[in-house]
């Protein structure tokens, strides 16, 4: 059966011009294809069963799950028969997530999905119950109170997929200036996650971090183990490796959306990362 092509779902058609988050509920009777959006996504399931495809990965859903993307990300869910999903749906910019738990929380490639029980189920639908009611009657201080459920969901998120508490990251480094370049450099990590497909330089990353290309580049080695380079082209080639998976797109296409600018280097890559070709890695995941 041929793949359909991914649906890019924009910030404008689904949050308004003076919103950064939007929240919604669902009752899924029909698949929803694959498709990646440019802003954050994480539901909730309160009822039902269906798969969720995640990254070309199938992972179950069922009351409890609940899963966080980036836009880096592909998904589709499928209902099972007779048994609708039900589910919060929450969207939102990089300007809702701080950038300390927006670091602890897409540091790690692999799939941001995880099904609660018993108590931190109720404590975690609760949280989608606040934001839900909060947005459907605005009031004083009512973002403010949404940021809090969204962080607090996020903590329980991680901590679950860890199994430890999150690191308190402000509390790292020797000076006040070692840990202001960190938080500057971490910063620029939403902004490579929102601009990874383009022509991204150190000096444009520098530039958002308000540091020197120099500094920046050993600051982001020093605090993350890799370079800047390979930071970037991993989340290059991840995206392009979801989207073999969930579409037919052609791979010289698919090289250029990734944000590489030469197929031969891209496959070079590629193949060093994945041990396999694009063309066999697809035929692989089929």
């Amino acid at each position: 059966m041929d793949k359909k092509q991914p649906e890019r779902l924009t910030s404008e058609s689904y949050m308004s011009y003076d919103s950064h988050f939007g929240i919604f509920r669902h009752r899924i009777a029909d698949t929803i294809a694959v498709h990646w959006h440019e802003f954050f996504e994480m539901a909730f399931v309160t009822s039902g069963e269906g798969t969720h495809i995640l990254n070309g990965t199938s992972y179950p859903l069922t009351r409890g799950s609940l899963f966080l993307l980036s836009p880096a990300d592909f998904h589709e869910i499928v209902p099972s028969p007779g048994t609708p999903v039900e589910l919060y749906n929450f969207i939102f910019s990089e300007r809702t997530l701080r950038e300390d738990l927006y670091y602890d929380s897409f540091q790690s490639a692999a799939d941001l999905q995880y099904t609660f029980e018993g108590e931190r189920l109720a404590v975690i639908e609760s949280e989608f119950m606040r934001i839900w009611m909060e947005s459907s009657n605005r009031q004083f201080a009512t973002p403010i109170v949404i940021q809090g459920a969204l962080e607090r969901i996020v903590i329980e998120l991680a901590r679950a997929l860890r199994a430890t508490p999150l690191t308190d990251l402000s509390a790292q480094g020797s000076s006040s200036n070692e840990s202001h370049a960190q938080t500057a450099v971490r910063k620029t990590l939403t902004y490579l996650q929102h601009h990874f497909r383009e022509s991204i330089t150190l000096d444009d990353a520098a530039k958002q971090a308000r540091l020197s290309p120099n500094y920046y580049s050993e600051c982001f080695h020093k605090q993350f183990g890799i370079s800047f380079q390979t930071y970037l082209q991993e989340l290059r080639l991840q995206f392009a490796g979801s989207l073999l998976k969930v579409s037919d797109l052609p791979v010289t296409e698919i090289c250029f959306a990734a944000g590489f600018n030469t197929l031969p280097h891209f496959e070079r890559m590629f193949k060093r990362k994945f041990g396999l070709s694009p063309r066999q890695f697809r035929k692989l995941a089929e």
